[in-house]
């Protein structure tokens, strides 16, 4: 399988990043590792967490982490796998931090948790409006200095913020962005096509988009209100049970039918087919799951398909 390399760095990783978000909640230890050594197996490298998945169940998160630091540990395959978590998300006790104090304290507790001696990509996770951007730059100049951190990348950082990062990096020398992590799928395109995707090509960014498949929705498993509760996440995709959303669906099952795929797997490969993609985060909870996801880097789609999609967009 091809790799893709993360804009500048050094890092390769396979076309599908696994979500660690589900590790914790929906599934527990051994079921999270049976997931990670089913991704493992089919030739898929990367796995992405943050410092506070799944703060929604205790207050605080971590277990994510623990949960990936202990099978890393079991497995014994740390230098096979590129790690990616994040700082600076809120939880029900602290709001968004990306303070000095608050990057140099995080690290530390991502890495015993995880186990590990360093993080291959570490995301500022969310912006909290506050801290200089250059006080954030120059945390992470420490930690990468130290060895406890290889690249930098943006999740939820907003446009002026970023273009203010860049700048500053390229004045006084200090770590620069490699990847964004963008909310992107075939139902919420605007706000990255229009404000992120200039951004990307203008720093040569890597992207990983989060929400690949809109919470569930673009599995086609929720098509009315009565499937919502499906799922613990149900609730979360009831804003797309209208024209347009169920318009994708049906362009997806029309496209899915054709190579006797699947809508989430089309929905993947879409995204693969979209400028500087790299790849999709998408959590798995079943090895069923897993294989619909696993199998969009192969689906090389047509441009006849790729505009049946497009039209079905309201952007």
């Amino acid at each position: 399988m091809e790799k893709v390399k993360i804009g500048t760095s050094d890092l390769a990783v396979a076309p599908i990043n696994l979500g660690g978000n589900v590790f914790g909640w929906t599934l527990d230890e051994q079921q999270s590792f049976d997931i990670l050594d089913e991704f493992i197996a089919n030739g898929f490298n990367f796995i992405d967490t943050a410092d506070t998945y799944a703060w929604w169940v205790n207050g605080t998160g971590g277990q994510s982490e623990t949960i990936i630091g202990n099978w890393l540990k079991s497995r014994g395959n740390r230098d096979k796998v590129v790690i990616a978590t994040k700082v600076g998300s809120e939880t029900r006790d602290h709001p968004f931090d990306i303070s000095r104090k608050h990057i140099l304290q995080s690290v530390d507790e991502s890495l015993r948790r995880l186990q590990t001696d360093h993080i291959d990509l570490y995301y500022t996770h969310y912006d909290d409006h506050r801290t200089p951007v250059e006080e954030t730059l120059s945390a992470y100049d420490e930690v990468i200095r130290a060895g406890k951190v290889r690249y930098i990348a943006a999740s939820n950082v907003p446009p002026a913020r970023l273009e203010e990062s860049f700048a500053l990096a390229a004045q006084k020398g200090l770590p620069r962005y490699v990847a964004l992590q963008p909310h992107y799928n075939l139902v919420e395109r605007a706000g990255y096509e229009t404000e992120y995707a200039p951004l990307a090509e203008k720093y040569g960014l890597t992207v990983f988009p989060y929400w690949a498949l809109a919470a569930g929705f673009l599995t086609g498993k929720y098509r009315s209100e009565a499937d919502l509760g499906k799922s613990v996440r149900g609730g979360g995709v009831k804003k797309y049970l209208n024209e347009n959303g169920l318009a994708v669906l049906d362009a997806l099952d029309t496209v899915a039918a054709k190579y006797r795929s699947t809508p989430a797997t089309v929905a993947l490969a879409w995204l693969l087919a979209q400028p500087r993609i790299g790849a999709p985060v998408v959590s798995a909870t079943s090895k069923r799951q897993l294989e619909t996801i696993i199998a969009a880097p192969a689906l090389k789609l047509d441009k006849e398909d790729l505009e049946r999609l497009d039209q079905r967009i309201e952007r």
